[in-house]
């Protein structure tokens, strides 16, 4: 019998059903790549809702598709409005619907945005210990000191469990020591330190995540960014496109990437076409492709975020609350078939 059912999941029972699984979260993020290597997936370009005279806020729809051992459809819906943090809210909230693959009926509601910075965060991470193997990675450089840029930390101590020194930097000084204090709170032997400006990290360590809320390029080729470094470009707009051009580059989609005036698409427009992005993440993680040596030049990972890995975790997600009996269920959400009415 065909159920009727929606599940309902809030933002508190998504947290509780994702704490604390740091790894599982990274290994269900490398299975939703390796099932988009293989094409068993739908993946149509993201929709961005803009609004008039507001260069800041937006809404996002990412719609997709994704098969194998997933065989779930749906559709994360994100608003971002920066200004939401004078406010005393997040920047980000989300919902993600999941739609049956087998009737493509509605089957859960849930929270978004917790699912969205984690995918994010694991995505980062995987990214990070695919293009450095070496696991004594021991520090890290986070420009932006926010939510997404919290959630990297606690994957890459996962992926680099050696790491024991955080360099950070924010526009907003008041905001770095609130980063800071948390990290603090949450991490045991990890130095956290502030640094004065972008340059200051970069000299101090060999990873670096961007995870800014920047809408325009400003990061030039004058920084001390071109020796062997690995850059988590994971707020995409932080980079001027003669920074892309010295440095190897990887995306988690092509396609997807070179969209909405992201750094890659802007060195795109520039160059008039895309032969300076070298590789695709998913292409290592099947084998396809050997990671490339560093060689004295910096490796820039910039994931567009592709909606499928927002379905795979949401699928985590629910079928954990159904074998923990967690949620909210609306009997009959469905209405019965039109001939029985």
């Amino acid at each position: 019998m065909i159920e009727n059912d929606l599940l309902i999941l809030g933002g508190n029972e998504v947290d509780l059903l994702l704490r604390n699984k740091e790894s599982e979260i990274i290994e269900t993020i490398r299975s939703a790549y390796t099932i988009f290597a293989t094409e068993d997936s739908a993946l149509p370009h993201s929709t961005f809702l803009r609004f008039p005279n507001d260069s800041k806020n937006r809404i996002i729809g990412l719609p997709g598709y994704l098969g194998q051992d997933f065989a779930v459809a749906g559709m994360k819906w994100i608003a971002s409005f920066p200004n939401n943090h004078d406010l005393g809210l997040d920047r980000a909230s989300a919902a993600i619907i999941l739609n049956s693959a087998r009737t493509g009926r509605p089957k859960a509601f849930l929270e978004g945005s917790i699912i969205s910075a984690k995918r994010t965060a694991a995505s980062a991470a995987l990214g990070a210990a695919t293009l450095y193997s070496n696991q004594r990675m021991n520090s890290v450089g986070l420009i932006g000191c926010g939510l997404i840029n919290l959630e990297i930390l606690k994957f890459l101590l996962v992926v680099f469990p050696q790491l024991q020194q955080v360099f950070l930097y924010d526009l907003f000084p008041e905001q770095s020591e609130k980063f800071k204090n948390k990290c603090e709170e949450l991490f045991e032997n990890v130095e956290i330190r502030i640094e004065k400006d972008c340059n200051s990290v970069f000299s101090q360590t060999n990873l670096i995540s961007f995870a800014t809320t920047a809408t325009v390029p400003y990061v030039t080729e004058a920084s001390p960014l071109f020796s062997e470094k690995i850059i988590l470009h994971i707020s995409l707009r932080d980079l001027k496109p003669e920074v892309i051009l010295k440095c190897n580059n990887v995306a988690d989609d092509i396609d997807h990437v070179c969209r909405a005036q992201t750094s890659i698409h802007l060195t795109e427009q520039q160059v008039g076409n895309r032969n300076f992005i070298k590789y695709q993440l998913y292409d290592f993680l099947s084998g396809k492709e050997s990671v490339p040596q560093l060689e004295k030049k910096t490796v820039i990972f910039s994931p567009f975020g592709l909606g499928i890995l927002d379905l795979a975790l949401s699928e985590m997600v629910y079928r954990a609350a159904l074998a923990n009996d967690q949620g909210m269920k609306i009997h009959s959400f469905l209405p019965e078939y039109w001939l029985n009415r």
